[in-house]
């Protein structure tokens, strides 16, 4: 890359921008509306350029803190539940405010686990979002903290930014932060330097990944950053992570922050959903002919290969794929419930249609609804 403009950032159409809660709150965890103004400023200055933007925004919970009465983030899950209710709609309304100023309309995106893993509903996901861009609205989406679990006691929303940039095909991810990119060490310490460019895992040995936001208002650290632009990049979406302060400059194509280049290409969006953002409800335990036909020849699982069964999935669930050792080598979704299962291990389907009726001739996981676990991933399923 020259040392002028970065070209896949100038060139890029549609951008998925993702800002998180400690950008954009105050010293005492409110939401600070001068923050909300300077970040609107950046992305309209860059959508009346005609890019087409898609803001991922935290700070829900964050929102609701003030009109609560509550002084810090809440710990437990029915008060966090509650904060967001009550700061969602103040947060949309701060931002169709500053957004209004510039003459553009924005609309409320509220996604859950279910709408980005279950093929109808990220499909409909798609077609609104894709439907708002052509309207000439900006879509400003969130996890549905009110309702969801999982999401606010395990995730954030870095993770749901790249799942977004990839389900509305973005050219760009910017994930704002309140550090200026990613670090060769603590950047709290002399003598450590910004990584410009990361062009694979290897540039991410020695980098910094403890840090988390100032403000004590976020969940997410360096670390989930980092994973958010590996799941963007394996799916051929470049990403810039930069300062919220410099979120101009960053849109601008301006050499500030980490740029991540492409690692892959783009990939059947439920098998990126299947990778990053399903819960296995099981596990099938696999011998070893059977670890080698799924992760070397890339084939269906079938009942002959699987040795036994763990937990209460059923029909089109994600499972977990694990070896004799029980580390996980696949994820897919299963075409049996568990209770049928066990009945059937160790069997050929020939045999089993011959017995119980050709419905089941058919795969335990077909190869089309599989993603392989990459090796540094692979970890030691609990028994």
């Amino acid at each position: 890359m020259t040392k002028g403009l970065r070209t896949d950032v100038t060139a890029a159409e549609r951008v998925v921008v993702k800002v998180g809660s400690s950008s954009l709150t105050t010293s005492r965890g409110g939401i600070a509306q001068d923050r909300i103004d300077a970040l609107v400023d950046s992305l309209a200055t860059r959508r009346a350029a005609g890019t087409e933007i898609v803001l991922v925004s935290s700070g829900a919970i964050a929102t609701g803190f003030a009109p609560l009465g509550l002084r810090a983030r809440p710990r437990d899950l029915a008060t966090q539940q509650a904060a967001a209710s009550v700061g969602q709609g103040l947060l949309v309304a701060r931002y169709t405010e500053a957004f209004g100023r510039h003459g553009f309309r924005v609309a409320q995106v509220l996604l859950t686990l279910d709408d980005v893993t279950r093929r109808s509903h990220y499909r409909n996901a798609y077609r609104t979002m894709a439907r708002l861009l052509e309207l000439g609205v900006v879509p400003i989406v969130n996890e549905n903290d009110s309702v969801a679990t999982e999401e606010i006691r395990f995730g954030d929303n870095d993770r749901l930014a790249a799942l977004v940039a990839h389900l509305v095909h973005a050219d760009l991810l910017v994930l704002l932060s309140d550090v200026d990119g990613l670090y060769d060490g603590d950047p709290r310490r002399p003598g450590t330097a910004r990584v410009e460019e990361v062009r694979g895992d290897a540039d991410l040995e020695h980098v910094s990944l403890g840090r988390s936001g100032r403000s004590g208002v976020g969940t997410g650290g360096m670390a989930t950053k980092v994973e958010a632009a590996r799941i963007a990049t394996a799916a051929g979406v470049p990403v810039v992570l930069a300062d919220a302060g410099d979120a101009g400059r960053a849109l601008a194509g301006e050499r500030v922050g980490t740029y991540f280049h492409r690692t892959g290409r783009r990939r059947p969006t439920r098998l990126l959903w299947l990778a990053h953002a399903t819960t296995p409800r099981g596990r099938l335990r696999l011998d070893n002919g059977a670890v080698r036909a799924v992760c070397e020849r890339r084939a269906s699982l079938l009942p002959a290969g699987i040795v036994a069964v763990d937990g209460a999935f059923e029909v089109g669930d994600p499972v977990d794929l694990v070896d004799t050792e029980g580390r996980t080598v696949a994820r897919g979704l299963v075409n049996f419930d568990a209770r049928e299962l066990p009945g059937l291990l160790g069997r050929s389907t020939r045999d089993l249609a011959r017995e119980l009726g050709p419905a089941y001739e058919r795969e335990v996981v077909h190869r089309d609804d599989l993603v392989l676990v990459p090796e540094r991933d692979r970890t030691i399923a609990h028994t």
